[in-house]
């Protein structure tokens, strides 16, 4: 990937694919991508989300395309759908998950089958998908939004915690094969942030206080608090960083 080593954050003109782009966690790092002018294929499976989240931003920039990172045949529509829009995919943010939070003793079976295949297996196609079109242009960056839950364990999390560390792994495999095509492949591990996917739990007091104890610097993440290493890892300043789960947390891995 060309780019001025003078500014190790630039994306002007790079061409990214986001999955799970209508949630939360992402609305911040897609107004950074787009801020800086990278062009974006945003997928999600919730069309109306899509909408309220291109609105006001040039349609040659933003193109709303609704798909389930668990289907092969969307995500492979999706990679196609960036390269004839834009000429090439420079790289792709997956920031699509579920958080089922239960008891593992009385954890319904399918949701927890689900939970691995939107975290875990989910995040392997979106890779899988992105890896040819990167080829196609002498490399690229994929990163993942993991979790500190890919390193802590905390209890009632065995379904997310368990898929969050196993994308952590997925990642230094994915670092490691890929590296010889220059294509990177990071996560980001946030702390537990206030987002539509946490906002029940967090209504609960006690879950709240107990969260925010957990945190030693005192307080929940916020999704704008992933920008600045998003943009790292996408830019320039990044390109020699692979294959790792790098926490923005709070201090919450050190716990």
């Amino acid at each position: 990937m060309a780019g001025s080593r003078d500014n190790p954050i630039e994306v002007a003109g790079r061409c990214y694919l986001v999955a799970g782009a209508a949630g939360g966690l992402a609305k911040p790092l897609v107004e950074a991508l787009l801020g800086r002018g990278a062009r974006l294929i945003l997928m999600d499976t919730d069309a109306a989300g899509l909408d309220g989240m291109i609105s006001g931003h040039d349609a040659e920039n933003a193109v709303p395309f609704v798909g389930d990172i668990t289907d092969q045949d969307a995500l492979q529509a999706a990679v196609q759908l960036g390269q004839t829009r834009f000429g090439r995919l420079d790289g792709g943010l997956n920031a699509a998950g579920l958080l089922p939070i239960a008891a593992s003793d009385s954890m319904d079976a399918d949701l927890f089958r689900r939970c691995i295949d939107v975290n875990l297996t989910g995040a392997f196609l979106f890779s899988q998908a992105l890896a040819p079109a990167l080829r196609a242009v002498g490399g690229g960056r994929i990163v993942h939004i993991a979790s500190v839950s890919s390193m802590v364990s905390n209890p009632a999390y065995a379904a997310y915690a368990g898929s969050k560390g196993g994308l952590a792994q997925v990642v230094r495999v994915l670092g490691r094969e890929w590296a010889p095509d220059a294509i990177t492949v990071n996560a980001i591990g946030p702390a537990l942030t206030e987002t539509a996917l946490t906002r029940d739990y967090l209504s609960n007091d006690a879950f709240r206080a107990k969260a925010i104890s957990d945190i030693p610097m005192g307080r929940l993440g916020r999704a704008e608090d992933l920008v600045g290493l998003m943009l790292l890892l996408f830019g320039p300043g990044g390109g020699f960083m692979t294959g790792q789960t790098i926490y923005v947390d709070g201090g919450r891995t050190l716990v």
